[in-house]
């Protein structure tokens, strides 16, 4: 179907920190990163970043203008910035938001055997660098999760969800989907960034399997088959912003 593009691991850029302490996969990268796929929407960058070992410090390091927020998908990390002035620790299933405005730096020690999405989005800069940077994280039991018979929708951002972000039109849902036929509704206008997180399931006939990542608009529905059960991260976001993106 025209409206759907599939990423594998290895359209995907690739990083590391530290010798190799920290690992990452990044659906959407810097540009000098070389992957695939280039920022779209109001999505600047997204890397899912993990220790696949002991724990491992990322230094303290600089923003401005962009919203960088952190979602801790197994694990925890422990996270200190200039405004805080102080470690925080963040558990699975917790989210971190960093409006970092006018700029604010920040330090994040990934624990051993964690895994994070860092997902920066671009809120027009024009308005967030000079606003005063701020801070806030939101706690796993905060979000709303609905249950139906075959699957379980965790709404992250959105109507319902205590998250405030300045990025226009910006919802996330996680999904947990039992083995069957799903469908994903595609909304009118928007853009739906898909990341397999765990699992399998196929897309027109092929298998992916976990840390596959497909984008999905201009069409009324994406349709998969959940061949073990999957847990799926969806960020829907405007096709065209109504302001003009840094990318």
């Amino acid at each position: 179907s025209m409206g759907i593009s599939v990423y594998e691991k290895s359209d995907q850029a690739s990083g590391s920190f530290n010798q190799g302490e920290i690992l990452e996969k990044k659906p959407i990268g810097f540009p000098q990163d070389g992957g695939r796929l280039k920022p779209y929407s109001n999505i600047f960058y997204w890397a899912h970043a993990w220790t696949p070992d002991k724990k491992s410090t990322i230094g303290l390091h600089p923003h401005r203008g962009f919203e960088i927020c952190s979602f801790v998908l197994k694990g925890k990390i422990n996270h200190f910035d200039t405004v805080q002035n102080k470690w925080i620790p963040l558990e699975e299933g917790d989210v971190q938001v960093i409006r970092s405005g006018s700029g604010i730096s920040h330090s994040e020690e990934i624990c051993d055997n964690s895994e994070i999405f860092q997902i920066w989005f671009d809120p027009d800069l024009s308005k967030t660098l000079i606003k005063e940077a701020s801070y806030s994280d939101y706690k796993s039991n905060e979000f709303l999760i609905n249950s139906s018979k075959n699957k379980v929708v965790k709404n992250i951002i959105g109507s319902h969800s205590p998250v405030q972000i300045d990025s226009e039109g910006v919802s996330i849902n996680e999904y947990c989907f039992e083995i069957g036929d799903h469908l994903i509704d595609i909304n009118e206008g928007f853009i739906h960034s898909i990341f397999l997180m765990e699992g399998i399931m196929s897309f027109n006939g092929i298998e992916y399997s976990a840390g596959t990542f497909f984008t999905a608009q201009l069409e009324n529905c994406f349709q998969i088959k959940v061949l073990e059960k999957a847990k799926v991260f969806e960020i829907i976001s405007p096709i065209n912003p109504s302001y003009s993106t840094y990318a």
